[in-house]
């Protein structure tokens, strides 16, 4: 397994080992030789004491000088028999060595005797490391107590596991559930937009027959897209007919204004002609009562009779002008008929082409947010796909930083370990 090389055994030989090379012939011999000379893996660097460490110390025949004490924020512990003593960034065994050492000097004071204290007596050990903490896409995110050799894959298990709901999205399955109402609700908008598109188009006259068999492809129901179409016919009939009664009843109300103005002008000419007969017999009747040849009473009547007629004349004139206004009212409206519904399906078509492109886009947007719900509510029923991203926030003695791990880290006390998992899905989208 291992390979000696002939250096190895010439370094061996340079520091002395002459005499020994005549016991290596054998190949146990060499192969011990090769351990010897094989290089050994750096240990891992000692922790360090830090505040927010307990440290325990308890002196074997002594059990009332146990105590507990925490690393203060300047690095120090009190202790009752030694006062103040600085412990940050020393490691666990220089500490005990320095209690002990600094005990070992003490003399206590027990009912009356003096009692020394052994270095070897002394136990000073930690009992409570500084918590970790875990943020990010796990269940429970927050402080933990940190166990010797702990490692990232422990801790995410204490804060719950993993947990893609977390993740910088909303729930996948109940987002699923929404889409798909909200994709739905839009196709039954499209599908109706679309219908009453066609509904316009046709009360303009403009050649357009509607696709049934685009709404029945739709995903709706095909009884919905029945209706539908239904309900837009019908509204179409009943504007159709609407308008046709309107019209009717406009041009009815013309040609009676055209027959009124004919009898009118007729009985305005027949007027005129009898009020110019009484005008002609009151001046005949006025010469011969002038002569004497006629009584005032007849004169007195012609007046009359002429007054009537002209007065008959003047109100067949009016009346013969208002019912030729009434009738021009009437042609004014069947002109504003055609203009004004036209201007207002106009209007409306535009409307509704604008509403149509705006559901087409919400669709096309819903069916993408559709898609990767979709695809996150997969991961989440099979389980995450890829391994999560884990990153180790760490204060060292250079500063704070940023160790790239995977579950199988090893942590330290006052680690931050940050799982994120939404890489994964947003890798596995595209």
């Amino acid at each position: 397994m291992f390979n000696v090389r002939l250096s190895t055994i010439e370094a061996l030989s340079s520091n002395g080992y002459e005499s020994r090379l005549a016991g290596w012939r054998n190949p146990r011999s060499l192969l011990l030789a090769a351990v010897l000379a094989w290089p050994i893996t750096p240990a891992k660097a000692e922790y360090r004491l830090h505040i927010g460490d307990v440290i325990e110390i308890t002196v074997a025949k002594l059990p009332e000088l146990k105590q507990r004490l925490p690393v203060q924020m300047d690095g120090t512990i009190s202790y009752p028999l030694l006062g103040t003593i600085s412990v940050a960034d020393l490691s666990p065994a220089d500490m005990q060595a320095k209690v002990q050492a600094m005990l070992a000097a003490k003399v206590f004071q027990q009912r009356e005797t003096s009692v020394a204290i052994a270095p070897d007596e002394v136990t000073a050990i930690v009992v409570e490391y500084r918590p970790i903490y875990v943020n990010g896409d796990v269940s429970r995110p927050g402080e933990l107590a940190y166990r010797p050799l702990m490692t990232a894959r422990q801790a995410i298990a204490l804060a719950g596991g993993y947990d893609v709901i977390r993740m910088r999205m909303n729930n996948p399955i109940l987002e699923t559930a929404d889409l798909r109402t909200e994709y739905e609700s839009l196709w039954t908008e499209f599908a109706k937009e679309q219908a009453h598109v066609w509904r316009l188009k046709q009360e303009l006259g403009q050649e357009s027959t509607l696709d049934e068999k685009a709404l029945l492809d739709a995903p709706i129901a095909p009884s919905t897209a029945a209706a539908i179409v239904k309900v837009e016919a019908e509204h179409l009939k009943t504007r159709q007919r609407d308008e046709r009664a309107e019209r009717t009843f406009l041009q009815r109300g013309i040609a009676q204004a055209d027959e009124e103005i004919q009898i009118l002008s007729e009985q305005q000419k027949t007027e005129d002609e009898g009020a110019k007969a009484d005008v002609e017999d009151l001046a005949r009747l006025q010469e011969l009562y002038n002569r004497g040849t006629l009584p005032i009473l007849r004169v007195t009547d012609a007046r009359r009779a002429m007054l009537l007629s002209a007065t008959r004349k003047l109100q067949t004139t009016a009346q013969l002008m208002q019912t030729r206004r009434q009738r021009d009212d009437l042609s004014r409206q069947v002109e504003r008929l055609d203009g004004q519904r036209r201007s207002d399906l106009l209007r409306e078509l535009q409307d509704a082409t604008v509403a149509l492109s705006k559901i087409r886009l919400k669709l096309q947007s819903t069916a993408e947010k559709l898609q990767y719900t979709r695809l996150a509510k997969s991961q989440l029923a099979r389980g995450l796909a890829g391994k999560p991203a884990i990153t180790i926030v760490r204060n060292g003695t250079t500063g704070t930083e940023n160790l790239t791990a995977n579950e199988d880290f090893a942590l330290q006390p006052g680690d931050v370990v940050e799982v994120a998992l939404r890489d994964d899905l947003a890798a596995a989208s595209n």
